[in-house]
């Protein structure tokens, strides 16, 4: 329904205006002074406004500007009623009224004026309220943007040195606590290259960073396949964990059926290497124990690391096996269970360590011994 405000301090053109347009549908609320009007406008809703010039105190050219200056009614329709000529039409015109009638008033010209005045009106109403749809639309965007980028911020954070699959789990689920720091029972790998000190030397930068490329991407597929946590690349030495920050049962076994997989690929890649006259090979080191892991660094750089003898024991095998080696604790070999093909690689003075170390030889895998 629309709302039309008549503004006449002479009741009785108010009661005439009331009478042709209230038949009609239109809901019509009336003031007898400008300073009425403009109250009315404040706390109701209003579509169109019929506005005597001449009224006592404040008059109609006054009102208008009023109704023009304040943000929310600026474009409300104002008809200004006029009892004389051009003079007054100007002034109306120029106080920002939309359309002016002389009195005495048309029927007919009253309700064609009233009718078109209050399309306009429905037509801008439609606008603001598309307009604040639109902006709330926008504001919605805006926030899934800021969210979505947040997380892509947090997932280029974890991935990092967790897989994708873990770091997705991270920010999916919103909850980063099992980050903070903490004791738990990890395998761990140390892998690096065998004869990498001299070829670095001997050879040019650029083709050192070509050999390593090729090594970080092939171990780098290997330990996202295997849901292994990268604690760090430094130059050819790689250091991974399992289970930890999730979970998992087979550790033992998954870390050493990575070290198998990480051993063959790299074959492959060492006879490219060797053809280029480059005699590189791999050792891994392999060992379980208890860690302290967590988030170490500073704002802007932060890394998920691992803390304890276990990671020096990991580091001194991988340094005491040879070329193509995969030397692992006896701990280690007896919880991967049956699947593991290794040799007795006997008791071994670990340097750092004031125990022997009993390590076992990785051969293989026997498939058959896998479960699906």
């Amino acid at each position: 329904m629309t709302h039309v405000l008549v503004v006449d301090d002479q009741a009785v053109n108010v009661r005439l205006l009331e009478a042709v347009l209230g038949p009609r549908g239109y809901d019509v609320l009336t003031a007898s002074s400008g300073e009425q009007a403009l109250d009315l406008i404040k706390t109701r809703d209003v579509d169109l406004v019929l506005l005597d010039i001449l009224m006592p105190g404040m008059d109609g050219y006054t009102v208008c500007r009023k109704i023009r200056e304040q943000a929310d009614t600026a474009y409300l329709p104002v008809v200004m009623v006029t009892a004389s000529g051009d003079e007054q039409k100007v002034k109306a015109l120029e106080a920002g009224a939309d359309d002016f009638l002389t009195k005495p008033v048309n029927q007919n010209e009253l309700l064609a004026r009233v009718a078109s005045l209050a399309r306009i009106k429905q037509y801008q109403d439609t606008i603001k309220r598309q307009a604040g749809e639109l902006a709330a639309w926008n504001h919605e965007l805006e926030s899934r943007v800021e969210t979505q980028v947040s997380q892509l911020e947090r997932m280029g954070r974890l991935r990092r040195f967790l897989s994708p699959q873990l770091a997705e789990l991270i920010v999916d689920s919103g909850d980063e606590s099992f980050l903070a720091s903490h004791r738990r029972e990890i395998v761990v790998v140390f892998c690096d290259l065998r004869g990498f000190t001299s070829f670095a030397e001997a050879s040019e930068p650029e083709e050192v960073m070509g050999v390593l490329d090729d090594y970080h991407r092939a171990l780098g597929d290997l330990i996202f396949r295997f849901e292994g946590t990268l604690e760090r690349f430094a130059g050819d030495g790689l250091m991974v964990f399992f289970n930890d920050p999730v979970r998992c049962e087979d550790g033992p076994l998954r870390a050493l059926r990575m070290c198998v997989a990480m051993r063959t690929r790299v074959r492959k890649l060492a006879e490219a290497w060797g053809r280029r006259g480059h005699d590189l090979g791999l050792g891994i080191g392999v060992a379980q124990g208890y860690a302290t892991l967590g988030t170490i660094g500073f704002d802007g750089r932060l890394d998920y690391a691992a803390i304890g003898s276990v990671t020096n024991l990991a580091a001194r095998l991988c340094s005491d096996a040879e070329p193509w080696q995969i030397l692992v604790t006896e701990r280690v070999f007896s919880a991967a269970g049956d699947a593991i093909v290794g040799d007795d690689a006997g008791l071994r003075d670990v340097r750092g360590f004031t125990r022997t170390v009993h390590a076992y030889s990785i051969r293989g895998l026997d498939n058959s011994r896998i479960a699906s």
